[in-house]
């Protein structure tokens, strides 16, 4: 199962394809940590999350559970760690002064869906590829130790998108402004996840998937865009 090759609906990062000047070390980690979340996602979604030790899934790859540990601090983020790419990519678009932020956020969110729909229509078996993807998000919904695990990762991006909203209209982090600007944008990512969910596992094709999510985004994008272009501008 190349469970770690798309982003996943609500939790996945993209798989990481190799850096232009990757060195053998540097590739062999890479591979290792592929292989650590590949095989935790299939035992996890055969046998239920909570009936998985790490220690199975470091010996099912031949290694030691220091060894998981060393890649992924905690069992839950073995399989959901989509929220650290997401951070990395509001650091560099959200500090751009020049672009509004609902529209820095946008882009980002139809780019984690443009990798989905990308690997979807690259897979010999699609049907079976949703279905997969269908299985991993009811997994996520039906674990509490991974619902709470996502629950803290979204509030860590949501901090990162509060303090850099703050610096660039110089305020606290903590102040009430930034958080609530920073709250609404990362719903965003909650409105393309429910709409996910409801146009990509029917017989919609992917292109009539892409333009519905996009547009359940965009409404959503307009109802805070203007405070928030106002609030920028002061």
């Amino acid at each position: 199962m190349e469970a770690r090759s798309v982003t996943w609906t609500t939790t996945r990062a993209p798989k990481e394809g190799a850096p232009a000047r990757e060195g053998l070390r540097e590739r062999k980690k890479r591979l290792m940590r592929q292989q650590l979340s590949d095989t935790a996602t299939e035992m996890f979604m055969q046998r239920g999350f909570d009936a998985v030790r790490v220690s199975e899934v470091a010996e099912a790859c031949g290694v030691s559970e220091q060894t998981v540990f060393n890649y992924f601090p905690t069992k839950e983020s073995l399989v959901l760690d989509r929220w650290d790419a997401t951070a990395a990519s509001l650091r560099s678009s959200l500090a751009d002064v020049g672009t509004p932020p609902v529209t820095a956020v946008q882009r980002i969110v139809a780019g984690e869906l443009g990798d989905l729909l990308s690997w979807l229509g690259g897979q010999d078996d699609p049907v079976r590829a949703r279905a997969m993807m269908r299985r991993f998000t009811d997994l996520v919904e039906a674990t509490a130790a991974l619902r709470a695990h996502q629950r803290d990762a979204r509030d860590q991006v949501v901090a990162v998108a509060a303090g850099i909203l703050a610096e660039r209209i110089g305020l606290s982090p903590d102040a009430p402004e930034p958080r609530i600007a920073a709250t609404a944008l990362v719903g965003l990512w909650d409105v393309k996840a429910d709409a996910v969910k409801k146009h990509l596992y029917g017989d919609l094709g992917l292109d009539e998937v892409r333009e519905r999510v996009l547009a359940e985004v965009r409404r959503a994008a307009q109802v805070i865009d203007g405070g928030l272009r106002a609030w920028i501008d002061g």
